[in-house]
């Protein structure tokens, strides 16, 4: 008794402490409450109003609205069937009819997340405070933004009914694949009306919500029905559902509604942005944000990149002797980039949209062939201090590789025609020489050259990827071809430069960044070489079809002609197209003759280039200052005088300190 007397006052001094600080803390509080107060959102009467968020719009670069997400459609509680509202409620806030808008041990938990996990913002999560951060536009995940919503919720419950707060969220909810709201959600997916539904649709539709993208039945059946189960078994836990019903349930498998077939925007740019914002910003802002995108691509182009594709590809089929019923007809994809800026301006991922939306421009790994010997010489220019004067065998090559068999690159034509010059290997794309040249380079400074260049696909370090054999895409070509045009610049490819809330402030602006990657000098002479394939090498196809701007490019084609491409640029687009079946299936025409990139995708490029540029001033690349130009014999690379036969000459690009060979005197 004596020590409980001797440490009372102790008891005393902490309860006093307690006191003080649980009034400090209530006045705080309720400071930081008025304070918040002053600033939030105003509620809409009625509350089903929350839910007229504006739709998001997404503009081409010229302001014309290309397309609007997040339609919705809504329809009162006694028009849902109540097998999906058990499953929300089951599966989002269980508690829904018991609080007051907090759960307040998902609060205690959310709140000590946010305060011990760094940079870790954890929210409560309640189906009202879910409906409440529909009236915040600020996307960042912010203390003092979860704290203001927690506000409103508390204001909602205390303003309006559960049945109130139920019905603006059902129709509020997004599902994926465009559909905001239950009702346009079963439309969608099951081809009915919310009320008709199932209980094991019922369910799939509420497990949705968590992630539209990765449970999209469309896209992810398996994982959607994984979540469908989940959903079912926390039915039974809250006893909304028997085991018996949910077993039952289990055993369904859900149809869905074909004629949809997520097929939401029509367009392979619009599915590419689309993609991207989701990446950035979730698709609850993207579908129900009210958010305004200004994307890059000119309406006219695209126009022009899916009529050039669509005729060049009915050219191919022709050619091949495809009847246009036919069940596998070749591919394409076209992409062009604003070489200056890096802005996108034309993206078509497939002859036909509606019957397949894989974006083979963004997506599809093939094979470039001979389009990746630019990199190639470039890292030979930089690596060895050759120059397109420099003198080469084409002969026949043997690579002993460590481990595998022995590399025996052949050229198209079967043939070799001994001494050349680099230009001439280039223009008639003769493969033996771009195979010592990578022999002497190595693999790996080659894809060095074009990883900096802007490819991101995964290259093989083996002597074959001088002639092109690691898969890349088209956007990846594009975007890494148009650093040959800007003299050695990179821009980072984009897709839209700015991205506005539903109150019109900006969120997000492109800033146009340029890298200098290569060294002006040696692009130019890669670029001249370029130039000559167009002139009178490989792609001479593209001025036999009236393009006569300057242009420079490469064709390429692999071996056994699964694959065709041409990517080139002039001083303002690159463009970049491929064709090729999408099961790895020989070009061939009627004459059973391989089909080159030459006469498949280089005729696409040049219609699409005509169009494209017809009403702009015409310009031609800018020459370094330490650039001159010498014309040399091809078989010797020594310069050729005057009084000489020309026949075999070829003019070459070369920079100041470097020199030729000197011929020997008879």
């Amino acid at each position: 008794m004596k020590a409980f007397f001797r440490i009372l006052p102790f008891i005393r001094f902490v309860l006093f402490s307690g006191l003080i600080l649980v009034s400090l803390g209530s006045v705080f509080g309720m400071c930081l409450v008025f304070y918040m107060a002053d600033d939030l959102p105003k509620l809409p009467s009625p509350l089903s109003r929350i839910i007229e968020t504006p739709q998001t719009q997404i503009l081409a670069s010229n302001g014309q609205l290309m397309i609007s997400l997040g339609e919705r459609e809504s329809i009162p509680l006694d028009m849902v069937s109540q097998d999906f509202i058990n499953a929300i409620i089951a599966t989002e806030d269980h508690r829904f009819y018991e609080h007051r808008g907090i759960n307040k041990l998902r609060t205690l938990k959310g709140l000590y997340i946010t305060l011990t996990k760094t940079g870790k913002v954890q929210g409560a999560s309640t189906i009202t405070q879910q409906l409440a951060k529909n009236l915040f536009f600020s996307f960042e995940q912010t203390f003092t933004r979860k704290f203001k919503e927690l506000l409103v919720a508390l204001q909602i419950e205390a303003s309006s009914t559960k049945q109130e707060i139920l019905h603006a969220y059902i129709n509020q909810i997004y599902f994926g694949a465009g559909a905001q709201g239950i009702e346009k959600a079963a439309n969608v997916f099951f081809g009915k009306s919310s009320l008709d539904l199932t209980l094991s649709e019922a369910a799939l539709l509420a497990g949705l919500p968590k992630s539209p993208a990765n449970y999209n039945p469309y896209r992810h059946y398996d994982r959607a029905l994984e979540r469908r189960n989940i959903v079912l078994r926390r039915m039974v836990q809250v006893g909304f559902i028997s085991d018996l019903q949910a077993q039952k349930a289990r055993l369904e498998m859900p149809e869905l509604h074909q004629k949809q077939s997520d097929s939401r925007t029509g367009n392979y740019f619009i599915d590419a942005l689309i993609s991207e914002l989701i990446q950035r910003y979730g698709e609850d802002v993207v579908y129900h944000g009210g958010i305004k995108v200004f994307s890059t691509v000119d309406p006219r182009l695209q126009t022009y990149a899916q009529n050039a594709l669509k005729n060049g590809l009915k050219t191919l089929d022709d050619l091949m002797g495809i009847k246009s019923d036919a069940s596998e007809r070749p591919q394409g994809a076209l992409v062009s980039i604003e070489v200056g800026t890096g802005a996108v301006k034309a993206l078509v991922g497939g002859r036909d949209y509606h019957q397949s939306e894989y974006n083979r421009a963004m997506k599809s790994r093939r094979q470039p062939g001979s389009g990746f010997k630019p990199f190639l010489y470039y890292t030979a220019f930089k690596n060895l201090e050759y120059h397109p004067a420099t003198l080469m065998t084409d002969k026949p090559v043997v690579i002993s590789v460590k481990g595998s068999p022995d590399w025996m690159p052949k050229n198209f034509n079967k043939i070799f025609e001994g001494d050349m010059i680099l230009k001439k290997a280039l223009i008639d794309s003769v493969n033996t020489v771009a195979a010592q040249l990578v022999e002497k380079t190595g693999p790996a400074s080659v894809n060095q050259t074009a990883r900096i260049c802007g490819i991101k696909s995964p290259l093989a370090d083996v002597y074959s990827v001088a002639l092109g054999t690691s898969g890349v895409t088209p956007f990846e070509m594009a975007s890494a071809y148009a650093v040959f045009a800007t003299m050695g610049v990179r821009h980072e490819p984009f897709l839209f430069k700015r991205v506005e809330d539903a109150f019109g402030r900006v969120i997000f602006e492109h800033i146009i960044q340029e890298k200098r990657v290569l060294e002006s000098g040696m692009v130019y002479q890669v670029v001249d070489m370029m130039k000559s394939v167009i002139d009178q090498g490989s792609g001479s196809s593209i001025r036999k079809m009236g393009f006569d701007r300057p242009a420079a490019g490469k064709t390429g084609t692999t071996d056994g002609y699964n694959d065709a491409w041409f990517t080139g640029f002039t001083p303002t687009l690159s463009t970049c197209v491929w064709t090729g079946f999408d099961k790895k299936t020989r070009l061939v025409d009627t004459n059973h003759a391989g089909i080159t990139g030459g006469r498949s995708a280089a005729p696409i490029w040049a219609d699409f280039m005509r169009n494209a540029l017809k009403s702009d001033p015409e310009r031609d690349f800018p020459i370094p200052d330490n650039i001159r130009f010498e014309t040399v014999d091809v078989r010797t690379g020594c310069n050729l005088d005057l009084e000489e036969d020309n026949a075999r000459g070829l003019t070459v690009a070369l920079k100041s300190d470097q020199h030729l060979c000197e011929k020997e005197e008879e």
